[in-house]
């Protein structure tokens, strides 16, 4: 029998689900997800698509999101395409990856100065 919180949800690459979820385990999804997501850790896949705000302990994207991102530890990987405004405590963004939004430590407020960030982190590879 599993301890409490050893469990591990996954949504499949041929799911798609419109509405929010909210789970108190880790969620990993390969499908498509319009609506915003709450989880202890998220893992999205590559092929994966989420139209809606994350919030998550701890995340790892390497798919689409469009909608806000809010995460303690943030690691986007070079396959990830954001749209969107994105908190984080811990960031990783690996070369390659395109985040259009706002790059901002949770917690911190918003100046002028900082109000937009697009970010493109390409490859050197032609």
């Amino acid at each position: 029998m599993a301890g409490k919180g050893s469990t591990f949800s996954v949504l499949g690459a041929d799911t798609a689900i419109r509405g929010d979820i909210t789970a108190s385990a880790d969620l990993h999804i390969d499908g498509k997800v319009e609506g915003d997501i709450a989880c202890a850790a998220l893992v999205q896949g590559e092929s994966s698509e989420i139209v809606g705000a994350v919030t998550a302990e701890t995340a790892r994207l390497a798919g689409k999101v469009r909608g806000t991102i809010s995460a303690r530890e943030l690691v986007i990987l070079k396959s990830a395409r954001i749209e969107g405004d994105v908190h984080y405590d811990a960031l990783t963004i690996e070369q390659g990856a395109l985040v259009d939004g706002r790059l901002q430590p949770r917690g911190a407020k918003t100046s002028p100065e900082n109000a937009e960030t697009h970010l493109i982190l390409a490859s050197s590879q032609d």
